[in-house]
């Protein structure tokens, strides 16, 4: 299929949802999924994506457990499926991952060489994971990442992190020990949306906010422009 690839990475192959735009070469956007795979949610992200002019890669970061895994946001069932891969989740095999996907996409014929990597809740924890530790991006924007805090270390590449105030997973002190940590790194940003919950963005979620979600595209899109054009 036209929109689907294959990532071969040091441990195995992987598939990959591709989007590409009208014209290339162009600067490449890997996206990294939540814990529902890439699912038709992560595919209109990547699709609005090339619709500015990005190729959009989003790779199958379950594979190791659950290769091609596509759930729904809406399903009880498939929530607490997509939470058990979460819990069993190698973050440090996924990191190694993601660094595979950057290096592979950078090497596509259509890429410019420049490459971001954008992701939501394990998506936007695996951004922050793969740009502290490899150094291997352009450019890293993290939507409402859980348990960053957890793993708050040097950040020397331009980060661009958006955080909903009322998340409920991520606490109000996680969110300031965030904030506090990146606040002296020149190249991070951090932006905080008043009365937003998780996954404020997410395409027909719970918790969707059209205003808030237009207001961190575009601060997205002007931050990737910027650091990949």
């Amino acid at each position: 299929m036209k929109d689907r690839i294959t990532m071969e990475g040091r441990d195995g192959a992987f598939g990959a949802y591709i989007a590409r735009p009208k014209t290339s070469p162009a600067p490449a956007v890997v996206v990294l999924q939540e814990l529902f795979g890439v699912n038709a949610d992560i595919r209109k992200t990547c699709d609005e994506l090339a619709e500015q002019g990005f190729i959009a890669v989003a790779p199958d970061i379950f594979w190791r457990q659950e290769p091609g895994i596509d759930l729904s946001v809406t399903s009880e069932s498939d929530w607490q499926h997509g939470l058990l891969l979460y819990q069993a989740y190698d973050r440090d095999a996924g990191a190694k991952d993601v660094k595979d996907t950057v290096n592979a996409v950078r090497n596509l014929p259509e890429c410019n060489g420049k490459v971001a990597i954008l992701g939501y809740c394990l998506g936007a924890l695996m951004v922050f994971l793969t740009t502290v530790r490899y150094h291997v991006v352009d450019a890293a924007v993290a939507y409402h990442g859980g348990d960053t805090d957890k793993y708050l270390g040097e950040v020397d590449a331009p980060l661009l992190m958006h955080l909903a105030e009322e998340d409920e997973f991520i606490s109000k002190a996680a969110q300031a020990e965030i904030k506090a940590a990146l606040a002296s790194k020149p190249k991070a940003t951090v932006y905080s949306y008043p009365g937003q919950n998780h996954a404020f963005s997410r395409h027909g979620g719970a918790h969707y906010n059209a205003e808030a979600a237009a207001l961190a595209h575009e601060r997205t899109y002007a931050f990737l422009n910027r650091q990949l054009r």
